[in-house]
């Protein structure tokens, strides 16, 4: 079973990556971000609103407001700057939601319906807690490589080089405010 401490980790690696993305793709006009280019979600646009949604979804799902009216793969904007901003808003939530979260509520059952199978499931929370961000890092996975395609490099993406890590980790710490996401630690 993960802990409190993992969530707060995984929340703050979450914003530190969205953010080194978001500034790579800014670079790119709207056609580039837009160009169907064979993902799952077909361009860098429609993977960085499927993330969103699915970051909205579950974080609505544990905080007992459920996301309605949208469906999987369906764009939630479609202007990139309007995008960014909801993304960030996202991710303080994300980071908000992590410091209330207890290793009890972790260790309960959640019951949630899915709209992939149309199915109502349980498992155990922590699970699910891991899939939020296991889902994240999937998707950021193939953004990565499709910016790669396009000859831009999105630089170290492994969660060891989260800024202020090792010192967070040394010092107990981990969860606290563990750096600036704009840090790039490959410079």
């Amino acid at each position: 079973m993960i802990d409190v401490d993992y969530c707060q980790t995984m929340a703050k690696y979450n914003q530190w990556m969205n953010f080194r993305l978001y500034a790579l793709c800014a670079n790119l006009s709207d056609g580039d971000r837009r160009q169907d280019r064979g993902a799952f979600f077909k361009s860098i646009h429609g993977t960085l609103n499927h993330l969103l949604y699915g970051d909205r979804a579950w974080l609505g799902r544990f905080t007992h407001q459920p996301l309605t009216g949208l469906a999987i793969g369906q764009d939630l904007y479609e202007n990139f700057d309007e995008l960014r901003q909801a993304r960030e808003q996202c991710d303080k939530e994300i980071l908000i939601w992590v410091q209330r979260i207890t290793a009890d509520w972790l260790a309960q059952p959640f019951t949630f319906h899915s709209k992939a199978d149309g199915k109502t499931h349980t498992l155990p929370t922590w699970t699910l807690v891991v899939h939020l961000f296991n889902h994240q890092t999937h998707h950021r996975g193939q953004i990565t490589t499709l910016l790669s395609q396009l000859g831009l490099d999105p630089g170290v993406t492994d969660l060891p080089w989260l800024p202020d890590l090792a010192t967070a980790v040394g010092a107990g710490i981990v969860g606290a405010d563990i750096g600036d996401p704009s840090v790039d630690p490959s410079l």
